[in-house]
């Protein structure tokens, strides 16, 4: 006999909150749990969702957020949960919770990554020829995205991080971050991990500018609203730009055509949220006054992911586990070109369990359009012997931002 998966995977479209966290444990329990992540439909009874979660994992330490659509052992899944365990023989985990995000400190968010790391460094687990990286949740419409990012990553110095924002079905009114033993608004989750796996941090996105130029004239930032483009209403120039009427803008045109910003050479998707009744763009990512934009066209999304898949299953050998955190647009685009099946089942092959997000994180930096995650290999063996973690250190107090 083989050794036991230490990376666990799972799902359930049961509509009752009971019913889908009981279901998820069988397929995902293990003993010696280091960590449990899960994605849940928002449409869930949370409450219920909170009292099984307690039922099922009572000594576990779980970390989770609300969707727009969840990833998992079927694909792309709807009104469901889904959720993904590592074995504490080959991870040592700890998590910290940001709250409070609307009065959010950059000195304090340094400072809190590098207390977090620390705690990470100090468990009796820690090893030092393993290997750390971070995993962020965080409230998808808090619009503290981009400091917080920048802010963790900093602190966090060499050891890259990734993550998503939650999301609410396309409802925009709540997303909620599970940490701590409880569902939290304007909250995030950093959840730090040093493993014997090997793993790759990557990001994917199949978009290329166009030539027109965009200069965002007018702009409320703080809420990522932009109201003038090329000194026009905002949502009136895009439309005019990608040969739509405004009034017929949908969530659709915004997956096919978003805008992006040149950096240092690179690309970045800025993604459109929706279009508002006085003419201007909501974003997903924060926009200034002057930035230069382009509307990007989408070449495949399926072949781009393929590829970048392919390329991650040589370097690791074999994938036995991803996180992912894709962006709704993406889920969108692909339902509407019918490419949604075919990358469920790639998804599916290299066993990915994620979420569709309001936006993803690479980094420091906050983005859109885009798929972020982390796929695991298999442990790294020496000889006949397998270096393990041994035991979780799970954070229990609740950080603020005093």
């Amino acid at each position: 006999m083989g050794k036991p998966n230490p990376i666990l995977t799972g799902h359930s479209c049961a509509p009752d909150a009971a019913a889908a966290v009981s279901e998820l444990r069988t397929q995902i329990y293990q003993p010696h749990m280091a960590l449990i992540i899960f994605f849940c439909s928002s449409n869930y009874d949370l409450q219920q969702l909170t009292t099984a979660i307690h039922q099922h994992f009572p000594d576990e330490c779980v970390v989770g957020c609300t969707t727009a659509g969840e990833i998992g052992p079927a694909g792309y899944l709807n009104h469901s949960l889904t959720g993904i365990s590592f074995s504490a023989t080959c991870c040592t985990a700890v998590v910290g919770h940001l709250d409070r995000l609307q009065s959010f400190d950059i000195s304090y968010g340094r400072t809190f990554a590098q207390d977090l790391l620390r705690q990470l460094e100090n468990t009796d687990a820690y090893t030092e020829t393993n290997q750390n990286f971070g995993f962020l949740l965080i409230d998808g419409l808090s619009v503290r995205e981009e400091p917080v990012t920048h802010a963790l990553q900093d602190g966090l110095g060499r050891i890259r991080m990734v993550g998503g924002s939650a999301g609410d079905e396309l409802n925009f009114e709540q997303t909620w971050i599970f940490v701590n033993g409880q569902f939290n608004p304007d909250s995030a989750a950093l959840v730090l991990i040093n493993t014997s796996l090997p793993f790759h941090l990557f990001k994917t996105q199949h978009f290329v500018s166009g030539h027109e130029r965009m200069v965002v004239t007018e702009v409320d930032a703080k809420n990522r609203v932009v109201k003038e483009i090329n000194g026009l209403p905002a949502a009136a120039e895009y439309a005019r730009l990608v040969n739509v009427d405004p009034e017929q803008l949908t969530s659709d045109h915004f997956a096919a055509w978003p805008v992006v910003v040149m950096i240092d050479g690179t690309d970045f998707v800025r993604s459109i949220q929706h279009a508002n009744p006085d003419g201007s763009l909501t974003f997903y990512c924060a926009i200034d006054e002057g930035v230069v934009l382009r509307v990007a066209h989408g070449e495949n999304m399926f072949d781009k992911l393929t590829t970048t898949l392919e390329t991650l299953e040589e370097q690791l050998e074999h994938i036995q586990g991803m996180l992912v955190c894709d962006c709704i647009l993406r889920n969108l685009e692909a339902a509407r070109d019918g490419s949604k099946a075919a990358i469920s089942e790639l998804l599916n092959q290299y066993n990915a369990v994620g979420f569709s997000t309001y936006g993803e994180q690479f980094g420091g930096v906050h983005i859109n359009q885009t798929l972020t995650g982390i796929a695991f290999g298999e442990e790294t063996v020496f000889g006949s012997e397998t270096v393990f973690g041994k035991q979780i250190a799970c954070g229990n107090k609740e950080d603020t931002n005093d």
